[in-house]
């Protein structure tokens, strides 16, 4: 089954503990998609400037992912600069240049009105709302969105919520959205605006599944999962770890015939496995390099991190 994601291609220049990189190529819907084709059939919705050429192409090509989404405009392409020289769990932003992405009017092809999977990456929450809108007949649609949109743009987010069957942010973000710091309470809170699950992401500590599940005596009880985060020797780049994870995740989902209990805690960890691999290379680096075979590998080291008996 084909996703469609709506999102940003973009180039960040990166500072870690590990050296720097210049100019890689990043972007929300670049880290989904790339995840996510390992799993499934992928779309893509984003604008480029006329610095995007063959080379970030073919790294798309190479997994067979559909660009006739991405729109191609006079200008320059997104920009980001970060460090994690202070703290390698939180990018301080040196400078963001939103170039063409400025005026991103997303443009959804014909051949991509028959996807069954929608995704809507951390973009303004009125254009997530007009694609949502423009695909009323995909079966599962999921979203992300950050704090600058809760804290600022709250009326149109909580539009974009009513339209959403899961939910991908952090859990300072999960908080913020339902003005509660319990995580179990702001889960509850977050989803009664509207999204049937939330994923809840914890950076290196992993992530937590929330879901309701009809209960005989108490109605819908609110159920939990929690995936673990690999230990790695080294973090050298976490950018773009969490739409990869989001990628693995919500691809993993479209490639099973039914979304049952079990193929949504698989999701989990096959999102904990993407994010792990991100991490591992500077920008898109490592999952341009790795295979399906050393991904199920991976799977079965997280399998075995949480095997008791």
């Amino acid at each position: 089954m084909s996703i469609t994601v709506v999102g940003s291609v973009a180039y960040d220049s990166i500072e870690t503990p590990a050296g720097r990189r210049e100019r890689c190529l990043g972007g929300a819907a670049t880290y989904f998609s790339l995840a996510a084709s390992f799993f499934t059939d992928v779309r893509v919705i984003a604008v480029v400037g006329e610095d995007f050429g063959r080379k970030q192409e073919t790294v798309f090509a190479a997994r067979n992912i559909d660009t006739r989404g991405i729109e191609h405009t006079a200008g320059k392409s997104f920009f980001w600069e970060g460090s994690y020289l202070e703290n390698i769990n939180e990018a301080k932003t040196r400078s963001t240049e939103l170039n063409v992405f400025a005026s991103f009017e997303p443009k959804i092809p014909d051949a991509y009105r028959d996807s069954e999977f929608l995704f809507l990456a951390n973009i303004d929450p009125i254009l997530q709302r007009r694609v949502r809108d423009a695909m009323p007949n995909v079966k599962l649609v999921a979203g992300d969105t950050m704090n600058y949109w809760i804290k600022d743009h709250r009326p149109a987010l909580l539009e974009v919520l009513k339209g959403l069957d899961v939910l991908l942010i952090n859990d300072t973000e999960a908080r913020m959205l339902a003005g509660n710091n319990n995580l179990v309470q702001a889960a509850r809170g977050v989803m009664a605006l509207g999204p049937r699950a939330l994923v809840v992401k914890h950076g290196e500590y992993g992530a937590t599944l929330f879901y309701s599940s009809p209960s005989k005596n108490r109605g819908d009880e609110l159920r939990t999962f929690r995936a673990p985060a690999l230990p790695l020797k080294e973090v050298v780049d976490p950018t773009g770890a969490g739409d990869s994870f989001a990628g693995g995740f919500f691809g993993y989902l479209a490639s099973q015939p039914e979304q049952t209990p079990t193929a949504w805690r698989h999701a989990m960890f096959y999102g904990s496995v993407m994010g792990s691999y991100a991490c591992e290379r500077f920008g898109t680096e490592r999952l341009q390099q790795i295979s399906r075979a050393e991904i199920d590998a991976r799977f079965n080291v997280f399998r075995e991190l949480t095997h008791l008996d």
